[in-house]
């Protein structure tokens, strides 16, 4: 688990400190973070007419933008949340299905964002990928609760939390939150786990 770890926490924390010194321009070039974001970021227009820096970048950007964050306040909050749900999901999701429900639900979230999103600004965030494994969590709470009355009560409890946090956040940026990439994570994490618990271990 620890190249996992490597990858979907130091990978961020390492890039936003380099993207931080270039902003305070300790190293590189201060433009360093807009280059980022153009080759990194989810760009949405880039699925309708938009002219893409590299032949891939329409299909990497659905992962790519998860690695990225908008500043050191940002990615805090997704680490501290990464840590939170790692500890969640402990002895619950592991391995290689950990790493098929985290970068399902940042494809997940990315697709949220271009489906139901208007934003034509560059999205950035592993928030997307958290809110699945989130999803990931809440379903496996759901799926050891008796009574399918029971069950979708507990489910629309929670769900309408999640909505309700959302837009607390929502209020509290001053609308810059990518809810959409929240929802598409939140889905497809719950989705992937369902999926999971239903196949075969071998």
């Amino acid at each position: 688990m620890i190249p996992v770890l490597a990858v979907f926490m130091v990978l961020p924390i390492l890039t936003e400190l380099a993207l931080t010194l270039a902003d305070l321009g300790v190293i590189g070039t201060p433009r360093l973070r807009a280059r980022a974001y153009q080759y990194g970021a989810f760009w949405a227009g880039l699925l309708d007419n938009w002219r893409p820096n590299y032949a891939a970048q329409p299909q990497t950007m659905f992962v790519t933008y998860s690695f990225l964050h908008a500043n050191l306040w940002h990615l805090t909050g997704n680490m501290i949340a990464f840590v939170v749900l790692l500890q969640l999901l402990r002895n619950r999701l592991w391995g290689w299905r950990f790493v098929l429900v985290y970068a399902g639900s940042a494809v997940g979230g990315a697709l949220g964002f271009a489906l139901l999103g208007t934003a034509l600004n560059p999205m950035v965030g592993s928030s997307g990928a958290l809110f699945g494994l989130a999803g990931a969590w809440k379903w496996l709470d759901w799926s050891v609760i008796p009574g399918r009355r029971c069950r979708t009560l507990i489910a629309a409890r929670d769900i309408a939390v999640l909505a309700a946090l959302n837009l607390v956040m929502w209020l509290t940026e001053g609308g810059a939150l990518a809810w959409e990439a929240h929802l598409g994570g939140f889905v497809a994490g719950a989705a992937l786990m369902a999926a999971l618990r239903r196949a075969p271990d071998q």
